[in-house]
């Protein structure tokens, strides 16, 4: 049993460094042979797992160099088109100008209820209202609406808006992220300040606590105060 459960915690641990090496974008969206990776990866992974008589390194190896083998196609597809072409496809156009074009919906084996599925995922009945509609190398529909169809912006209605700002996380349950105050050029005493005006002495009684650049502050007590 113990021999199963350091075999498991060894293999767990190269996958995880393995596919954070690869970059978030893999986890994300998948190509095909990101695809092929993962499949591949997932049957050798289990292997030394199964039969405790095959030797972890009959399972390793195998995974070390698909991930070579991916590093080694995503280097070079990067530097060459044609290369990230054949490797990656080609996104498609299925909808240009409100119109299908039914010979890519044909070559992607993308049918008519799977263009609706799609469209309606994204708020979209009307397919005279698209302008392009670009099935990409990732299997995803990305839709572009004409653009007297799009929402209108505040730019567009003249009005003047504010920038919100982005939210940081300053204390995530009872801990204070210094990252996160630097990013809004914040300092402890400046969060002393705050926690003192909520009423609180110590971030440890706080759950969650977030501030934008705009100081704007949420702020959620702990249930359990310490």
């Amino acid at each position: 049993m113990a021999i199963m459960i350091i075999r498991t915690i060894i293999v767990y641990f190269s996958l995880l460094i393995t596919m954070r090496l690869l970059g978030k974008r893999q986890l994300g969206e998948m190509e095909l042979s990101e695809f092929i990776l993962a499949a591949l990866i997932a049957d050798l992974a289990s292997l030394p797992l199964q039969d405790l008589g095959i030797p972890m390194i009959n399972g390793l190896v195998p995974i070390m160099v698909l991930f070579c083998c991916e590093l080694l196609i995503a280097g070079l597809s990067m530097k060459n088109v044609r290369l990230r072409s054949f490797f990656s496809g080609k996104p498609s156009l299925l909808i240009v100008r409100g119109k299908i074009c039914q010979d890519e919906m044909h070559r992607n084996r993308f049918t008519p209820d799977e263009l609706m599925q799609e469209l309606r995922n994204q708020g979209i009945l009307d397919i005279s209202s698209v302008e392009f509609a670009v099935l990409e190398t990732d299997g995803k529909l990305n839709v572009v609406p004409f653009a007297a169809k799009c929402p209108a912006t505040a730019e567009q209605l003249g009005l003047n808006v504010s920038d919100e700002g982005y939210p940081f996380i300053v204390i995530n349950n009872g801990r204070v992220l210094q990252a996160n105050l630097k990013h809004l050029g914040r300092d402890m005493n400046w969060l002393q300040k705050q926690l003192k005006q909520q009423g609180l002495s110590s971030p440890s009684q706080v759950f969650l606590m977030t501030a934008d650049s705009a100081g704007r502050i949420y702020l959620a007590e702990r249930e359990d105060k310490v």
